[in-house]
């Protein structure tokens, strides 16, 4: 488990389970489908949340944020619904104070992948000229980031929002 901004930890699935876990005051992010996602909305196998179930890609329980992202290989399984909600999760939960965990199982694609995108998105730690920039300053944040190849397209996709997302956030807190 690796801090990479002030209370937003990056781990694994066996981090949540041995230490956050138990402490309430945590918020945590589940950044795979099974167990979290499939226990909380109750399906198997993974991958079979009926296409108008309300919580197909993101399952809220209390301060636990159960998404439907597995290690795809192809980009256009990776809801963007679900990273925008752990992206806002995590925000929501840092401005009240708590202690925020996002993993995944091995802590490596796709809990890197929200960790490197909240801090584009919400902070000034990674420039945002250039995707390959960021993942390098991030690299330096985060040395275990690894994405998947379906992670990864997912970020050549929509690098561009998210890069400009700080703009707009700085552009509201403004007016």
């Amino acid at each position: 488990m690796i801090e990479i901004y002030q209370s937003l930890y990056i781990g694994t699935q066996e981090d949540y389970e041995l230490i956050v876990g138990a402490h309430e005051t945590w918020c945590v992010v589940h950044a795979q489908a099974s167990p979290y996602h499939s226990l909380a909305v109750t399906y198997s196998p993974v991958g079979t949340v009926p296409e108008d179930h309300p919580e197909r890609y993101v399952a809220r329980r209390g301060n636990r944020l159960m998404l439907n992202l597995i290690d795809a290989k192809d980009p256009e399984d990776v809801p963007k619904e679900a990273i925008d909600a752990a992206l806002s999760f995590i925000h929501r939960c840092l401005a009240r104070g708590r202690p925020v965990l996002v993993h995944c199982g091995f802590g490596i694609s796709r809990s890197a992948v929200i960790g490197f995108l909240y801090l584009v998105a919400y902070t000034d730690l990674l420039p945002r000229e250039s995707l390959a920039g960021a993942e390098a300053a991030f690299r330096r944040i985060y040395p275990l980031y690894q994405p998947g190849r379906g992670m990864r397209g997912f970020l050549e996709a929509h690098w561009e929002d998210y890069a400009k997302r700080r703009v707009e956030i700085l552009d509201e807190a403004t007016s």
